[in-house]
């Protein structure tokens, strides 16, 4: 893990969907950004992404302050952001988009997406995906009675609002330009669900005066977006650290829906939490 280099006073925040129980992955992403934190004399925050209510449950929340006390990672209790509290913010956030012209309604399912992308020779190669091609935003509609939606970002007229210079700072990579028009127009918000990782991140991050971002480098595409969000909606940009993924035995990317071995398993065999970072520092 990377050591005494943060610079000094960091915000730092690690934010787990309680979803499942927590693994070795998310165990050596808290650790980076605690360490940040504290390393710099700053700041470490919790924050709970409990936005999906269909997958989300309280007792993966309260096994994420369990497995973090274990570890010994202590976090500021009273600032702990639970994301389902704060559907207002993330709508407001919305309807300021919207007022700007940037947000439509999108009633493709991927099925359809997929037809017309084939169609237009957009398909994607083995392991790409899909880019909208812009069905619904060249033929605005509204919904009918109990139709579901997405609402999708027009990429291109954000960048007529803020221009394509925007960058962010990675702090391994350093400076980067944003190119958040290779995404397409992506889904901000759906009907029955108030925000997209994209929004109420970007949202969350900014509210918590996060100054480092410490998270996958799965994630670090998602950057592109969160910063053309940011200049929109007038946030700060945050220093970023995206690291490296932990892998199971057979080099497969440690996931909560493939069942990857949790943190909680390590203890009930008998593992101690000093054991157990040592293990993930020589990963």
């Amino acid at each position: 893990m990377p050591l005494n280099t943060w610079g000094s006073l960091q915000v730092t925040r690690f934010a787990p969907s309680p979803t499942g129980f927590l693994h070795k992955g998310h165990a050596y992403s808290a650790l980076i950004a605690y360490r940040a934190a504290e390393e710099s004399g700053g700041r470490f925050l919790l924050r709970i992404e409990d936005i999906d209510v269909t997958r989300c449950r309280p007792e993966y929340t309260e096994a994420i302050f369990a497995d973090l006390a274990w570890l010994g990672i202590n976090w500021e209790p009273q600032e702990v952001l639970i994301q389902s509290e704060h559907m207002n913010d993330y709508q407001a956030a919305l309807a300021k988009l919207d007022a700007m012209g940037l947000i439509y309604k999108c009633f493709c399912t991927r099925k359809e997406i997929a037809a017309e992308a084939a169609r237009i020779g957009g398909a994607p190669h083995a392991g790409e995906t899909i880019i909208y091609p812009g069905t619904c935003r060249n033929n605005p509609r509204e919904a009918k009675a109990g139709e579901n939606y997405s609402l999708r970002l027009d990429i291109e007229k954000a960048l007529k609002i803020t221009g394509e210079d925007l960058f962010w700072e990675d702090k391994e990579l350093g400076q980067i330009k944003a190119n958040p028009l290779r995404f397409g127009d992506v889904i901000l918000a759906r009907k029955d669900t108030p925000a997209s990782y994209y929004l109420a991140c970007t949202i969350d991050d900014a509210r918590q005066g996060v100054t480092l971002v410490t998270r996958g480098e799965d994630l670090r595409d998602a950057t592109d977006i969160q910063v053309l969000l940011q200049a929109l909606l007038d946030l700060p940009t945050p220093l970023y650290y995206h690291h490296k993924l932990m892998a199971d035995k057979e080099g497969k990317r440690l996931a909560k829906r493939s069942d990857s071995e949790s943190i909680r398993s390590f203890k009930e065999r008998g593992m101690t939490s000093k054991e157990f970072i040592a293990m993930l520092e020589q990963a």
